[in-house]
């Protein structure tokens, strides 16, 4: 049995040299090339023709959603799975709209993660269980008539703050530290604190105390 090819995209070493030690593990799977964002793995896609494209979100010059929605023009019958620390609806139903075959969080486990890798190989689709919440939840959304997103209010300004944003900012706002918020969540520390990074960045402040001033300033932002 031929082995999965795959190329693997995310722009931290340290994080693909472990993703592909956990993917080699079993055997059937052989990592033929890593890319630090989406423009130089869809290059290499293009020359090695790879079964599978495991692509982070958060990349420099390309994104991964934007390199996943341009796979087609670069190989055909190459698939893409998303891997990802992020999951906000926002995020998992862009990747789905680019063509992504999967959505994984990279806290999943090695077992989860070849089941996702036979999967889609086979011409299914693949989401971590949370994933298949987000998506569910989002369908009863739709069907209910209600939009996926909440759109601004009028005459407030619209700062793209995801749910599980408004959740964490919430929580922050209630006095919990990253690592009270993580245990809530059920996530990890990490996670917690990229989430803050982006939140504080949307709202254009640098420390908790804007920050703080901002909500009370205007609290429609965590609703």
């Amino acid at each position: 049995m031929s082995k999965i090819k795959v190329i693997l995209a995310d722009d931290h070493v340290i994080v693909r040299n472990g993703i592909k030690i956990l993917l080699e593990s079993n055997g059937d799977v052989d990592v033929i090339a890593e890319a630090s964002n989406g423009e130089e793995a869809l290059e290499k896609v293009r020359l090695l023709k790879p079964d599978i494209l495991i692509s982070d979100i958060r990349m420099p010059i390309m994104n991964g959603i934007e390199a996943t929605a341009r796979l087609k023009e670069f190989s055909p019958n190459t698939k893409a799975l998303i891997l990802s620390m992020h999951d906000d609806e926002e995020y998992i139903i862009k990747s789905i709209e680019s063509g992504a075959s999967g959505y994984l969080l990279k806290d999943t486990t090695k077992e989860e993660f070849s089941k996702a890798l036979h999967a889609i190989l086979d011409g299914q689709k693949y989401f971590s269980g949370d994933i298949s919440n987000i998506l569910v939840n989002s369908y009863l959304n739709i069907k209910d008539g209600k939009p996926v997103s909440t759109s601004s209010q009028s005459g407030v300004i619209d700062y793209h703050i995801t749910k599980r944003e408004k959740q964490i900012l919430q929580l922050v706002y209630e006095g919990n530290s990253n690592k009270e918020i993580a245990d809530k969540l059920g996530k990890s520390v990490r996670t917690v604190e990229t989430h803050r990074f982006n939140i504080m960045k949307k709202l254009s402040v640098s420390n908790i105390t804007e920050l703080l001033r901002k909500i009370d300033a205007e609290p429609y932002i965590t609703q």
